[in-house]
């Protein structure tokens, strides 16, 4: 099969925009509880009010610092209750959001600041605020920090503006209206500046949302989000919560705060790259092979596996039954409680996970449903569904749109998903699309009959060797990271006659593994 559609679960929008998210569940459930924001080592719970409030004060403080409709604001932080906030206010404000990661250089800000022409930035701290200043222009005319308090800043800079001019800039929105410019950096040349419109956000969210209702929609709902905002795939979650109404709440230090706001915020889902799943599971077994109990873990994820694989094929002995049971109180829910202790499933992408994490995890009692997707198709094109999941693939497109597979094998995708656009670049605009209006992808994949999609490598990471075999590096990468000493690794061998792979260690699993094979102390050289 070279081609699969999904039909729409969320009709094409023709009016509105994403500020009705926010009004309309501030009208009809204002007591609703939308986010719960930190304090101390505890959570705030934020009403549909209360939140509908603070961005509309917010965007207030916008208009009256001189931010006119279609305006670009950028945003430069890491992922906290503040990104949020400013979001939806600069959208209230009529105005387009510009995210800038935190880790950007001095040259990627300036290029980003420049290209788009951004007017003003909030930045998340005085060194964010040092690099934007190495490098500002006259056109930037504001610049805020979050760490003055830039939400009570802004509320009491507009405090003489009425609610009927940002109900009028918000209502001047419509669905082909600019909602923001992500700017990635592809492969070679400056940063593209990807042009996502409301209608955009609107259809993709709206489908994900109705064809995961069990993430979603799910009573008492909640997830923690720690991904980059910035991140078009983080950015998908966070409107998607929002459109459903599930309590969300951000993470801004996932290296030193991830599990204890697991612990205490207790999700029902989360979003994450495999990395995170890669080093639950390597922490897991490092601590299992610390404690003496390597062989009881390694046992249980083989148990894991062949029961999450008797799933698909129906057939799951009443001996597996039984060892999946005792594994489930010795380890599976050891493992469960890592995450929180309620989490049923969770979505994975921005890269591959792999047939045995993915095993792994299922059977462990959390869905992992990986999908596909790119800034380009405002996050996820395909997704694995709890209706529909199979483990290994990236699922079938998200409702309202279509996959095709080129003769080359490269993957083609088309729907109401697929941007408007790069940024004042036509050129590249001319080769991303095709003939029919499908978006390019640069990845290879394949489609099997029931329209389940496989990526099997990107198209100019291909590699030839010398002897002209075709290499699709991602495979084998994949299978070098399952092992728990590699952090990252990198398939060599484009015009050689061999296939090679430069590898990286990860520092925490090394010393759990140095302590359990009594070689504290031993150089890199020497182990």
């Amino acid at each position: 099969m070279n081609e699969y559609s999904v039909k729409t679960m969320e009709p094409i929008p023709s009016t509105g925009n994403l500020t009705n998210l926010v009004s309309d569940r501030a009208r009809f459930e204002p007591m609703r509880t939308m986010l719960s924001r930190p304090l101390g080592e505890g959570w705030q719970k934020v009403s549909a009010r209360e939140f509908d409030e603070e961005v509309r004060a917010t965007a207030k403080g916008l208009v009256a610092s001189g931010i006119q409709i279609g305006d670009r604001v950028a945003i430069m932080a890491r992922t906290r209750y503040e990104w949020t906030i400013l979001d939806f206010a600069i959208w209230y404000a009529g105005a387009v959001v510009v995210p800038v990661y935190e880790t950007s250089s001095a040259e990627q800000i300036d290029w980003i600041l420049t290209d788009s022409s951004a007017v003003a930035i909030i930045v998340e701290t005085p060194t964010h605020k040092e690099s934007v200043e190495s490098v500002r222009k006259p056109a930037l005319k504001n610049l805020w920090t979050m760490t003055d308090n830039v939400l009570s800043l802004l509320s009491k800079l507009g405090e003489n503006i009425p609610d009927s001019e940002i109900d009028s800039r918000r209502n001047s929105l419509k669905p082909e209206t600019l909602a923001t410019l992500i700017y990635t950096s592809g492969t070679t040349g400056k940063p593209k500046g990807v042009q996502l419109t409301h209608g955009n956000f609107l259809s993709e969210c709206g489908n994900v949302v109705a064809g995961a209702s069990d993430l979603f929609l799910k009573p008492g709902g909640s997830t923690l989000l720690f991904l980059p905002v910035a991140h078009v795939f983080g950015r998908m979650v966070e409107i998607g919560a929002i459109r459903a109404g599930l309590h969300l709440a951000h993470c801004s230090d996932p290296v030193g705060k991830l599990i204890p706001d697991l612990t205490s915020f207790k999700p029902t889902f989360v979003l994450a790259v495999p990395r995170i799943f890669e080093k639950v599971y390597n922490g897991a077994e490092a601590k299992a092979e610390a404690g003496g109990k390597g062989d009881i873990f390694r046992k249980a994820a083989a148990v894991a596996i062949a029961f999450s694989e008797g799933l698909d094929t129906g057939k799951i002995s009443i001996s597996l039954r039984i060892k999946h049971a005792l594994f489930d109180k010795l380890v599976y829910s050891k493992i469960r409680s890592t995450l929180g202790g309620r989490v049923e499933a969770a979505i994975s992408g921005g890269a591959p996970l792999g047939a045995r994490l993915g095993h792994f995890y299922r059977g462990a009692g959390i869905r992992v449903l990986e999908g596909y997707g790119l800034t380009e198709t405002t996050a996820g094109a395909t997704l694995n569904l709890t209706s529909a999941h199979r483990v290994g693939s990236v699922g079938r497109p998200v409702p309202g749109t279509t996959i095709k597979i080129d003769d080359d094998g490269e993957v083609l995708i088309k729907g109401a998903i697929v941007m408007k656009g790069y940024w004042q670049n036509d050129s590249a605009n001319q080769e991303s699309f095709t003939e029919d209006g499908f978006y390019r992808s640069g990845d290879l994949g394949k489609l099997d009959s029931e329209g389940f999609l496989s990526i099997v490598g990107r198209k100019k990471e291909l590699i030839v060797t010398s002897g002209g075999k075709n290499v699709a590096p991602a495979v084998l990468e994949d299978r070098l990271r399952a092992h728990p000493l590699v952090s990252q690794c990198m398939v060599v061998g484009d015009n050689k006659p061999f296939i090679a792979a430069l590898i990286t260690i990860d520092q925490e699993a090394l010393k759990a593994w140095s302590a359990a094979n009594k070689k504290v102390g031993a150089s890199l050289s020497e182990l």
